[in-house]
């Protein structure tokens, strides 16, 4: 580079001004000039404010005043705002007036930029994922997002378990695809209240993950057949034990008016006798023909109690038999729907995609297990149900023998096995492991899926830790891009807020290779610094920015942690997208 003809100047937030120069060349910036915002333009244009919000989250800030407050303000940043494409930045309170008047429609274009320009990364993904291995990985989790108990601004907040206490906030359903090159990619984040628990948020976030990435695996129409079948003939049996019961009911109510008949009879005839004894002033004795009529009343009236109480009883039965038939039917009529849409799914879908989900054990109920298993995927969970796992405990023989998979943990497991009142044989791994208390417990392991995991347990135990990833990634979203700190007060920006959260985490990983493509002996290693390095550090470090008509680098003052050191900013992005390792085409979702 010519230093004659070389242009400079300082910014305060150079990996920020770098972001800048990539997103660019992404389209990313000419999407946000695109989005249709109805606001009105007073210094600053609404997309401008809109994208400083990303900015500020790129920037890990803490609080939305930041943005104005903080030791070396974005919105005073004049480089910054080139890099980003705009002539300058609007104060906080601009930032937040914006986000405030967003529209649903105007959230969900901001949204389609985002995916837009997310697309080439996940396709990209999803194809060395299916070079590599052959399927695709999804990791689950359900992360609550708690404000303050006593706080009245938030909209559509509730209380629900969050870190382990009841809270008042929200819960944030999240996907994660794992990379072959390591780390992960955010997919989707669906906002709830915060009184949504796991077991019925499973369903929603594997339907966002498939819209994401626009494939899905083959559904198993043929197992959901067959569990239809046995609903069927259940539903069935449970009406030949109503024609039954009912039966029972009538039969008990006539039991009850023969006893209540005599009942009557005898309770006259005691009247009539005692009229007679005080006329007559007779001595009633014990073998007297009253005290005999009271004895055969009490009889009586012990009977009739009985047979009320079985009556009761008989109708209770029936009761619950109904109750059950009423179950029973909605069952049927719920799968007999999914078996309709899943065999649309397969002929919609020409090219399924093989792919694995891994929950943690707030997922793993039966009817969550079921779901995902007719939906096509090989499930990877934890048992949920306590009382199975201390049957299973009890099941293992005296002499089995327990396979070391980890420090102080030892497996043992059943292929293939029929867990109670569970409709498919599963493979069950049984976890023994000593606490930080020295106490010994146990978890199980759920599997269902061609890979004969009880054939390599350690293996098993180790795929399914892995899901680690993205709790990893929930504890970066928190401290160091601040989810959990919401900046604003409406449906609407939340809803950005938090796609904002994870495009960022995302796009940083994206930007890496792009930023580090140039060799160089002075290039500073990002690569080493780690996400919240990146963030924390380096997007809030002093450089100067050279360029010149063909190339452009950082260089970081000598006042700086990173002094001496430079980052080339490439003029073109990376093509990332390759051909699938088979045919696979997009499925409509």
């Amino acid at each position: 580079m010519s230093q004659g003809e070389a242009t400079r100047c300082e910014t305060q937030h150079a990996l920020l001004t770098g972001w800048g120069e990539f997103a660019g060349h992404l389209g990313l910036l000419k999407g946000f000039e695109g989005l249709d915002l109805h606001q009105k333009r007073y210094q600053h244009a609404p997309q401008t404010k809109v994208l400083e919000f990303l900015v500020a989250t790129l920037a890990g800030v803490e609080h939305l005043q930041e943005i104005s407050h903080a030791a070396h303000p974005l919105d005073q940043d004049q480089v910054l705002a080139k890099a980003w494409g705009q002539e300058g930045w609007a104060d906080y309170s601009g930032v937040s007036r914006s986000l405030r008047c967003l529209t649903v429609d105007e959230a969900e274009q901001i949204v389609q930029v985002l995916d837009a320009t997310s697309a080439m990364f996940i396709t990209s993904a999803m194809n060395l994922a299916l070079l590599a291995e052959g399927r695709l990985v999804y990791d689950g989790d359900l992360t609550g997002l708690p404000v303050s108990k006593g706080s009245t601004t938030y909209p559509d907040v509730a209380f629900g378990h969050m870190d382990d206490q009841i809270r008042l906030g929200y819960q944030a359903a999240v996907v994660s695809l794992r990379s072959p090159l390591g780390g992960r990619i955010w997919l989707s984040m669906e906002h709830h209240p915060g009184n949504l628990v796991s077991a019925v948020a499973a369903e929603g976030m594997v339907l966002a993950a498939e819209k994401r990435t626009g494939v899905r695996p083959r559904r198993r129409t043929e197992l959901l057949e067959q569990r239809l079948g046995v609903v069927k003939q259940s539903g069935q049996t449970l009406q030949h034990k109503k024609a039954d019961r009912q039966q029972k009911v009538l039969q008990a109510h006539r039991a009850v008016v023969e006893v209540e008949q005599a009942v009557a009879e005898w309770q006259a005839q005691v009247e009539v006798l005692t009229a007679e004894y005080n006329n007559r002033e007779r001595v009633e004795r014990p073998t007297s023909q009253l005290a005999c009529a009271r004895k055969k009343l009490l009889s009586l009236l012990q009977r009739l109690k009985r047979r009320q109480k079985a009556c009761a009883k008989a109708e209770q039965v029936l009761t619950w038999t109904d109750d059950l038939l009423a179950k029973q039917s909605a069952l049927q009529q719920r799968l007999q729907q999914r078996l309709t849409q899943f065999e649309q799914d397969n002929r919609r879908n020409p090219q399924p995609v093989p792919a694995v989900f891994r929950l943690d054990a707030g997922f793993g109920t039966y009817e969550n297990l079921a779901l995902l298993i007719e939906m096509g995927y090989e499930v990877y969970t934890k048992l949920h149900n306590w009382q199975v796992l201390q049957n299973l405990r009890k099941s293992v023989p005296p002499e089995a023998h327990w396979t070391e998979v980890g420090l102080d943990v030892s497996m043992w497991a059943w292929s293939h096995h029929p867990l109670e009142t569970f409709c498919y044989p599963i493979d069950v791994g049984l976890e023994r492991f000593t606490d930080g208390d020295g106490h010994l417990k146990y978890c199980a392991l759920l599997h269902f899926g061609d890979t004969p995991v009880t054939q390599n347990l350690p293996e098993w135990f180790s795929f399914y830790a892995a899901r680690q990833t993205i709790e990893a990634g929930i504890k970066e979203s928190k401290y160091v891009f601040f989810l959990h700190h919401i900046k604003v007060r409406t449906p609407t920006a939340i809803y950005v807020q938090e796609n904002f959260v994870m495009f960022a985490a995302n796009f940083i990983r994206w930007a890496n290779p792009w930023l580090t493509s140039a060799p160089d002996a002075q290039r500073l290693c990002i690569e080493h610094l780690g996400i919240k390095g990146l963030v924390r550090i380096a997007a809030h470090t002093s450089a100067e920015v050279v360029w010149n008509s063909d190339s452009k680098l950082l260089k970081f003052c000598e006042q700086s942690l990173f002094a001496g050191k430079v980052l080339y900013l490439p003029q073109v992005a990376t093509q990332l997208v390759l051909p699938f390792a088979k045919s696979y085409d997009f499925c409509d979702v």
